[in-house]
């Protein structure tokens, strides 16, 4: 549903207790729907929410972006109304909200990054999660106000790399595409899955090995793999294979197929 107001008793709004999905569409289709659905129904059983009708979100979802060409639909799924105290109410009935607008094309795509200062903290119970308490991105977003960078690289309470404010990040060792686990922080993102259904692997990394590493593409539901050319003083030049990853994830929009991948080996 399309709300200008919720009601002041939502515990999305006072506790960040729910879930949320940015999903890109392209001509009244979302293409990697699928992933975002399956998604959601994790963060439902791990939160102890209800999973809402998925057939119905499926079509609100479309029917929210038939009109443009190119869109984002946000879902917020909240654990509904409640009252004061922690304490959920026996039984829940939660809220959905769709916020739907225009995808914009950046003139650039390649990106310039920081380190963050702040760091994540680990909290297993929560890690992959989309869950709505984003405060930890919001700070480490704070730390720059410029367009010196476009992008901050965060690490958790060890200095082990995560990810970065609003994406996921890989690095490229030994032509061996690489991303750290989210098994104790960060979220497990669909371009993330993109990556790994492509042949990229799972690995702790500290900050030596992004300063080494031969590339450094970072990677979310909308934008899909981005490369970086700084990191500091750190200056990365992308060739072909990484202009070849961006061209792949258009083409998944390119048509607004449905329930499929950028092509067969990555289909849900």
């Amino acid at each position: 549903m399309n709300l200008t107001t919720i009601p002041a008793d939502d515990r999305g709004l006072h506790y960040g207790d729910g879930l949320f999905e940015t999903i890109r569409c392209a001509f009244g289709q979302a293409p990697l729907l699928d992933w975002h659905m399956q998604r959601l129904g994790l963060g439902c059983e791990r939160l102890g929410l209800p999973l809402p009708d998925v057939k119905r979100l499926r079509e609100e979802i479309r029917d929210a972006c038939a009109d443009l060409p190119h869109a984002i639909v946000k879902l917020v799924l909240t654990a509904g109304s409640g009252p004061r105290g922690y304490a959920r109410p026996p039984v829940l009935t939660p809220r959905t909200l769709l916020q739907v607008q225009p995808l914009r094309f950046d003139a650039a795509a390649d990106l310039k990054l920081r380190w963050c200062d702040l760091k994540l903290a680990r909290q297993p119970a929560l890690a992959g999660l989309k869950h709505l308490n984003r405060l930890e991105q919001v700070l480490a977003r704070r730390e720059w106000n410029t367009d010196e960078f476009d992008e901050g690289l965060m690490l958790d309470s060890e200095n082990r790399v995560i990810c970065a404010t609003a994406a996921n990040v890989f690095i490229r060792m030994a032509d061996q595409w690489l991303t750290p686990p989210v098994e104790g922080c960060g979220v497990a993102g669909i371009g993330r899955r993109w990556m790994l259904e492509r042949g990229a692997q799972v690995r702790e990394l500290s900050v030596a090995d992004v300063g080494r590493a031969e590339q450094c593409v970072l990677t979310n539901a909308v934008r899909g793999p981005r490369a970086a050319i700084s990191l500091g003083s750190r200056r990365y030049l992308p060739d072909e294979e990484v202009r070849s990853l961006r061209s792949a994830w258009e083409q998944c929009f390119a048509t607004g197929a449905s329930g499929q991948g950028p092509d067969p080996q990555v289909s849900p």
